[in-house]
């Protein structure tokens, strides 16, 4: 079974994209062979439908669709906001973001999205994608995440991390339900978290311009900031062995990795631990690395 990996920075990470996947492709040999990319998933700065992380990603939207297209990878766009109204379905940006990347090369391209509004706006309107259930639903109670990945609408569900070690749960799923499933791998966030809803809700008051206080993280390791290293210690951690030795045997095949917010430097070392042999990662580092285009930090 093949493994597909979902990668951030659609947008935040153009210009590091533009060198990952040419050598994806030149030298697929440093890599894995029983994993791809998925989809590559993002949204622009100053974006009304976005959530999630509050964007900040400059490409330009034509560039971006163009090399999605090359490589013939999946764009996904990040319209996870949970606060959307009827008078937001007209913003124009987000609309031609949706014209633009509906029918874009041979890869289907997809929207991920936390409201029901907005879903039923774009089923409508721009049928050509298929339809990603957001993380930022923090479907945390497993009832209510068995019955999303029972919804026909959505081609997959990314259920909240701390879902991800459910085992006797999880393998009581159809094989239907399985095949929706997009586990988060690589969250940071305290796994005892009771605020989360509230800080993916901060994030999309931020994206509609309204006025509102600055979320407090109410992790008690929060002054930290992202750390790989602290990411592997979380118990909803999903690591290299955990897929292939567990996940897969399973009969899951999708993994999301975070990371929209995070540096490209910090990027490359989550696609060096999930997709590069051992033996071939410090090549992958240094043809990186070495690329005079590319401003990592």
């Amino acid at each position: 079974m093949k493994v597909y990996y979902h990668l951030p920075g659609l947008f935040e990470f153009y210009e590091f994209y533009k060198v990952f996947l040419a050598l994806f492709r030149e030298h697929r040999e440093f890599f894995y062979d029983w994993c791809e990319i998925g989809s590559i998933y993002g949204a622009p700065a100053d974006c009304l439908w976005g959530g999630g992380r509050v964007g900040f990603g400059d490409a330009d939207p034509g560039e971006a669709a163009a090399l999605m297209k090359e490589y013939d990878v999946s764009a996904r766009l990040t319209f996870s906001n949970s606060l959307l109204e009827e008078r937001h379905l007209s913003d124009g940006k987000c609309n031609d973001l949706c014209a633009l990347f509906e029918k874009t090369g041979n890869a289907e391209n997809g929207v991920i999205l936390c409201s029901d509004l907005l879903l039923a706006y774009l089923r409508e309107k721009y049928p050509g994608f298929y339809f990603v259930s957001s993380t930022t639903k923090v479907l945390k109670d497993f009832t209510e995440f068995e019955k999303e990945c029972c919804r026909a609408e959505f081609r997959y569900v990314v259920p909240d991390f701390r879902l991800n070690k459910e085992f006797s749960k999880l393998k009581g799923l159809s094989e239907g339900q399985k095949k929706k499933v997009e586990f988060l791998c690589n969250e940071c966030c305290w796994f005892d978290c009771y605020d989360r809803k509230n800080c993916y809700e901060n994030v999309s008051r931020k994206s509609l311009g309204e006025p509102c206080e600055e979320h407090l993280c109410v992790s008690p390791d929060a002054a930290r900031g992202y750390r790989f290293s602290d990411a592997m210690k979380n118990p909803g951690f999903i690591g290299v062995d955990d897929i292939q030795n567990v996940y897969v045997p399973l009969g899951f095949s999708h993994f999301k990795i975070e990371g929209r917010s995070l540096g490209s430097a910090i990027l490359l070392e989550f696609l060096l631990y999930y997709m590069t042999k051992p033996e071939h990662q410090l090549r992958v580092r240094e043809e990186i690395y070495l690329d005079s285009t590319l401003d990592l930090f």
